[in-house]
């Protein structure tokens, strides 16, 4: 019998529960076998490689998000990575002290909360919690402070996903960094893939036969899909892109200095391969030049780019452009 398809998003925000829920944490072998989304996949006694790297890919999601993911070493067997444990503390991802809701917005946000606790996601993350404490593993239901960050699939998601399934041509608008108006691209699309939280589309160019990673928050307008069936191969096509994003990743590396205690210093010294040193410097990779500019410049006074000086010079912009629409 095939095994029903869980959206990333809710196997991330799956993952996220089961990890707040308990405060000992769980091992990688708890997790897999429990939480929604993995244990549809899971083989008791077999061989569950392909789904121990998508949980590593996921880890990887749910830092780059700013989520304060923690790994635990056994004392007892110091090295054995079999054994490590993850958990989210509740007191690094908790709403900061100095932010309150006035009764009109408490009212609001507990609406909001009975929504989700009896949304389609409801069942699934009793049962798991429920396994959870089958297992000896004391666990806390989460509570309204807890601010998860999961984002949504972009509206080109699922047009492009159809047309995967068909082996279509598609065509869409795209909008590079820096430009004014869109190009529109015709490519042969080959894989859907999500890379540090974003989803990006694989594609191969018919005209000049090169292949090209668009990011899909930069697709504006309709995905238009041809009746013109591609016959190229999609083997092995999400793995290929997987790595070309992730050398594109290791090779971008900025420092930056973060104000101690701060949510930036929370965040970025969380995220995948973050390099930390006593002076509250930080080396950071990134894949995407502008949308990392982005994120540091949401951070405002707590962060400050020592280099490269094109990533600083861009961040300084956009400080600039904020304060002078603010007047």
């Amino acid at each position: 019998m095939p095994v029903a398809k869980v959206p990333n998003e809710e196997r991330l925000f799956s993952l996220v529960l089961a990890l707040l829920s308990s405060e000992g944490g769980l091992t990688k072998s708890e997790i897999l076998s429990t939480v929604q989304g993995y244990r549809q996949r899971f083989v008791h006694s077999g061989d569950n490689s392909n789904l121990e790297r998508q949980f590593e890919r996921d880890k990887d999601d749910i830092r780059e998000l700013g989520v304060p993911l923690e790994t635990i070493e056994s004392p007892e067997q110091a090295g054995n990575n079999h054994n490590l444990r993850y958990r989210i503390p509740r007191a690094d991802y908790e709403l900061p002290e100095d932010i309150s809701f006035s009764a009109e917005e408490s009212t609001l946000l507990g609406l909001a909360a009975m929504v989700w606790r009896e949304g389609s996601l409801s069942e699934e993350s009793r049962r798991a919690i429920v396994k959870l404490r089958s297992l000896g593993i004391a666990t806390a239901e989460p509570v309204l402070s807890y601010a998860p960050q999961l984002r949504v699939r972009e509206q080109s998601f699922e047009p492009l996903r159809s047309a995967l399934d068909k082996s279509v041509y598609v065509t869409f608008d795209y909008l590079k960094p820096g430009e004014q108006t869109s190009t529109p691209r015709t490519v042969a699309p080959l894989a859907l893939v999500q890379h540090q939280g974003r989803w990006h589309l694989y594609a191969k160019n018919p005209t000049v036969e090169r292949f090209t990673t668009f990011l899909l928050r930069r697709i504006v307008g309709p995905v238009r899909a041809s009746k013109n069936p591609c016959s190229e191969s999609t083997v092995d096509a999400a793995a290929r892109a997987l790595a070309e994003l992730d050398e594109v990743w290791q090779t971008n590396v900025a420092i930056v200095r973060v104000e101690p205690g701060t949510d930036a210093a929370t965040r970025l010294s969380k995220r995948r391969g973050t390099a930390t040193n006593p002076s509250t410097q930080l080396e950071l990779h990134f894949t995407d030049f502008n949308i990392f500019a982005d994120e540091l410049a949401s951070f405002g006074p707590e962060v400050l780019v020592v280099s490269p000086p094109a990533l600083r010079q861009a961040v300084v912009a956009r400080l600039t452009r904020t304060a002078a629409d603010h007047g």
